[in-house]
C-alpha cells in the first residue's frame, strides 16, 4: 500500500532528542493516560524499537512533530506489538494514522515479523476501524485497562505476509525506511 504524505510534512526515524515533542504530542493525545516520559524515553533508546514521527517541514520555521507511533520487537522473534500512535487533532483526516501505520508494519516485514499485536481502547472506533482495514482482528478484551478512565482494551492481532525482497537500483542501495533521506541529513 503506497500513501502520499501530504505537502509540507516528512516522515523520518525517531532520535532520543524527539523526546520534548513526542512527549507534548503524547499529553494532548492521551490526557488521562499518557505515558511517562522516562517510559518514553526508554521506548526511544530501546535497541529493539522503532520509532517514527511526521514533522513539518519547510524553511520558515523550527520543524514540530505532528505525529508518531512505535514497534517493538525483539531480533529474531516472529511476532511484534504495536506500542503507541499518535496524530496531532489539528491534522486528522489526511491519511497520517494510516501512513505512520503502514510504516510500522513495513519495518515489522524487514524484521521478519508473522504476527502483530496491539491494544486499542474500546470507545474508539476510528481506531478499530483503521486496524480492521489494515486485517487486524478483535482476538481479546482486557476489562478497565486503560486508567484512570477504566476503560476497556480491545487486543488486537493480524498475520503478516513477508516483505518481498529487495530490489537494488545501485550499489549498496536498495529500499529503506521512509524517511530514510532524512536521517541521513541530520546524522
Amino acid at each position: 500500500m503506497t500513501l502520499a504524505l501530504p505537502d509540507g510534512l516528512r516522515v523520518r526515524r525517531a532520535h532520543p532528542a524527539d523526546l520534548d515533542d513526542v512527549m507534548w504530542l503524547e499529553r494532548v493525545s492521551f490526557p488521562t493516560d499518557a505515558w511517562s516520559s522516562s517510559q518514553m524515553s526508554e521506548e526511544l533508546h530501546s535497541p529493539h524499537g522503532y520509532y517514527v514521527v511526521i514533522e513539518t517541514a519547510g524553511d520558515d520555521a523550527a520543524p514540530t512533530v505532528v505525529g508518531y507511533a512505535g514497534l517493538s520487537s525483539l531480533p529474531g522473534n516472529p511476532v511484534a506489538d504495536v506500542q503507541t500512535i499518535a496524530v496531532a487533532a489539528d491534522q486528522r483526516g489526511r491519511g497520517l494514522g494510516r501512513l505512520l501505520f503502514t510504516e510500522l508494519l513495513d519495518e515489522a516485514r524487514r524484521r521478519g515479523v508473522h504476527e502483530v499485536f496491539l491494544e486499542v481502547r474500546a470507545d474508539n472506533p476510528v481506531a478499530q476501524t483503521m486496524y480492521a482495514g489494515f486485517g487486524f482482528t478483535h482476538i481479546a478484551t482486557r476489562p478497565r485497562y486503560y486508567q484512570p478512565d477504566g476503560v476497556d482494551a480491545w487486543v488486537m492481532r493480524a498475520a503478516l505476509e513477508p516483505a518481498a525482497p529487495a530490489v537494488p537500483t545501485g550499489p549498496g542501495s536498495g529500499p529503506g525506511p521512509i524517511g530514510q533521506e532524512a536521517l541521513d541529513e541530520r546524522d
